[in-house]
């Protein structure tokens, strides 16, 4: 049985639009992401922790936990 908790982020690229959906892993956040359609770069915006945050129609673990606490 796997106790790894993961679920699912849909990234839009702020360039192109295109989307993609991405497995958010439980304490883990992604700093980088090259769009699958374009090849942009994404970083997270100005006060966001990563891509999920800033692109994502879910927040990453990390921000969720952080609330939590």
């Amino acid at each position: 049985m796997n106790t790894n908790t993961a679920s699912e982020s849909i990234v839009t690229c702020p360039y192109c639009q295109a989307s993609e959906a991405i497995k958010i892993e439980q304490g883990s956040s992604q700093h980088l992401y090259r769009c699958r359609s374009c090849s942009a770069i994404l970083k997270p915006k100005s006060g966001d922790c990563c891509i999920l945050c800033s692109f994502g129609n879910r927040d990453c673990s990390s921000s969720e936990q952080n609330l939590a606490a």
